[in-house]
């Protein structure tokens, strides 16, 4: 601390009177005063030998003495212009919000502890001592008002920062809420606050069924759940993860179950200016559960102000099942499915069929079976012909119940297109589908599939945009809109796209083996062979180790895709594996009727989902021209619809 302010600590006889008519003489005319003058206390009185001691009326004159007021002056100048640059400047930089409150803490904490240094310390010419050890005799009153100055430029740029800091936070804000769609939303996970935490599947169907009614509403853009699941329900950084979704607002809440009562806790935020749009808590019986979600899409969109046509206001308020125990069995079946592996699909079929036999008429729970069914093929875990005539019962089931689910016409319309080979059927469904449910990411992305195979390059391109637009942290999505690209021979922008997919998760192996073969028809083969060992060695996927064959055939490496031949025939005698692996292993060898004799099988198996693009597969392009291959081509898409439908 300063010593110039030090005083003795006590006068006597004619010398303190002198010096106190001295003083008083000084501070008389107030415009001749020294600020530091005017910070003088009143110099203690001497007590009587032997009974010094401070007058509580001189304990200010003391903290004076001691720079305690100058400290403290400088600490809340120094600590408010700290906290302005961190509640202005930090969330510029996207740096959490949990920093911010820290440092405000920190200066908080600080200012006590400041005062109690300057209490016991002082700063001396020979470094800094402890009061009682520094000769206070010695001292003089100085006319420097250096720190007055250092304090005053301090407060004039705080004071500029918090208005620059507020200027810009609008400016920032007002500019994100253009960037963003004003009618948009982000359900994230709810918080199971059960204590039972096999509960966090009915959490998560809470969730589920709030977004499912939401994406019916046109007027309103709702980001799927494979994007929302990966944040927690209250996150720090809600502005960072609304431009990640690019929504406006966020949905937070948390659900407790015990027995046959839930709570339902929920708040609307604008995720921008961190303003609570509206919350409520709902405590029901389970049987009310759907009357719950129902009330809190509808509040949402009447708060959102969305326009909701006739049936959208039906469809958002319908009850899918009057049997509790039924729903309960849906959500988990769903919570299965949504992990995605051949495992989990056939405990959610179980799950399913369960519900379906608490309740026979529940349209959902047969949509949930006809997907799972539907994938086992695409994950190695059953053979089409095995598992797509119960899909395709199971969702002609579900249409029947309910003719109005726009999830079981785009299930309908992938097994058309990708099983039978009904093009035109599959694209009225998928029309239908997206009608009901505009928000339905699945049903833009398998819709760009069935565009793709007919060559509708720039409106399935389009479609794809739509579905990671409504679920943009989704691999699949990211990975198959480079898909899109890569057979509308858009290779650039193809790799552009897979590398980004990889970007968002290093360990997808499906935007590997996509981006290898990207690179393939670029003609780099090295990099290509280089991105199937890395999907290789992330997924025993046939379909890799078939695109690694075909790579190593066209290096000349011969050997090593005869090995991968034997490989994959000696696999199959075991597990799943598709005939159109055996094709593009064939090609690369060039042996093209064992290739095609690979496709016919494939045709045979009801193996659609592989051979379904057969007209605009660059793998393939080998093979075009051949007699054989013309005519299983005209099987699966006719060339008087190719290209013409879905205009």
């Amino acid at each position: 601390m300063n010593t110039r302010e030090r005083e003795p600590r006590g006068w006597g006889g004619n010398a303190a009177r002198a010096a106190g008519a001295s003083a008083r003489a000084r501070v008389a005319n107030p415009w001749d005063a020294n600020f530091d003058d005017l910070l003088i206390a009143k110099p203690f009185e001497t007590e009587p030998p032997g009974e010094e001691k401070m007058k509580s009326g001189n304990f200010f004159g003391e903290l004076k003495r001691r720079n305690v007021y100058k400290v403290a002056v400088a600490y809340a100048i120094v600590g408010w212009l700290v906290v302005q640059i961190a509640t202005q400047v930090f969330p510029f930089l996207e740096i959490p919000n949990w920093v911010v409150r820290l440092v405000i803490v920190l200066v908080a904490i600080g200012f006590p502890i400041a005062l109690v240094i300057a209490w016991a310390f002082e700063l001396t010419p020979e470094g800094i001592k402890r009061t009682e050890d520094v000769d206070l005799s010695i001292g003089r009153v100085s006319k420097n008002r250096t720190w007055i100055y250092v304090a005053a430029l301090g407060a004039m740029f705080s004071i500029g920062l918090f208005f620059v800091g507020r200027y810009s936070a609008r400016n920032t804000a007002g500019a994100a809420r253009t960037e963003l769609p004003a009618k948009s939303i982000a359900v994230l996970p709810f918080d199971n606050l059960s204590r039972d935490p096999d509960n966090a599947y009915f959490a998560e169907g809470v969730q589920d069924e709030i977004l499912t009614r939401l994406a019916k509403v046109a007027d309103l853009k709702v980001i799927s759940r494979t994007s929302t699941q990966r944040f927690k329900s209250s996150p720090d950084n809600l502005p960072q993860i609304a431009r990640q979704l690019g929504v406006l607002h966020i949905l937070e809440g948390s659900v407790q179950k015990s027995a046959d009562q839930v709570r339902v806790n929920v708040q609307l935020i604008n995720a921008m200016t961190d303003a609570h749009l509206w919350a409520d808590t709902y405590d029901r019986k389970l049987t009310d559960i759907f009357a719950v979600e129902s009330e809190i899409a509808k509040t949402i969109a009447d708060t959102l102000r969305v326009k909701l046509s006739g049936s959208e206001k039906t469809a958002m308020s319908k009850t899918p099942t009057a049997n509790p125990e039924a729903y309960e069995l849906y959500l988990k079946g769903r919570f299965f499915w949504n992990k995605r592996t051949g495992a989990d699909f056939y405990k959610a079929i179980e799950y399913f069929s369960q519900a379906i036999a608490k309740d026979p008429n529940y349209g959902l729970a047969y949509v949930g079976l006809a997907d799972s069914y539907l994938l086992l093929g695409n994950y190695g875990a059953a053979a089409p012909r095995d598992s797509i005539p119960q899909a395709k019962a199971a969702v002609q089931k579900a249409l029947e119940l309910d003719a109005t689910l726009g999830a079981a016409y785009a299930t309908s319309a992938k097994i058309s297109s990708e099983q039978d080979f009904d093009f035109q059927q599959a694209f009225a469904d998928y029309e239908r589908s997206i009608q009901l449910s505009p928000n339905y990411a699945n049903a833009h992305h398998w819709f760009a599939g069935a565009l793709t195979a007919h060559a509708r390059f720039d409106r399935a391109i389009a479609e794809e945009k739509r579905a990671v637009e409504l679920d943009p942290l989704s691999l699949i999505n990211n990975t198959d809109l480079g898909w899109g690209h890569l057979y509308a021979r858009h290779y650039d922008e193809a790799i552009a796209q897979f590398r980004k997919t990889i970007e968002m998760d290093s360990h997808f192996y499906l935007a590997h083996y996509y981006l290898g073969e990207g690179l393939q028809l670029k003609g780099q083969l090295a990099g290509a062979i280089a991105e199937y060992r890395t999907a290789a060695e992330l997924n025993d996927d046939p379909l890799v180790l078939a695109r690694l064959g075909q790579a190593y055939a066209r290096t000349g490496q011969r050997d090593e895709a005869q090995k991968i031949l034997a490989r994959l025939t000696e696999e199959a005698k075991s597990r799943y594996v598709q005939r159109y692996s055996f094709a593009v292993v064939l090609i690369g060898l060039g042996d093209k009727e064992g290739a095609i004799d690979a496709l016919e099988g494939g045709y045979r198996n009801r193996e659609g989902n592989d051979i379904y693009t057969i007209r605009v597969d660059p793998l393939l392009d080998d093979l075009r021209g051949h007699p054989r291959f013309e005519a299983l081509a005209e099987k699966i898409l006719p060339a008087r619809e190719f290209g013409a439908t879905a205009k």
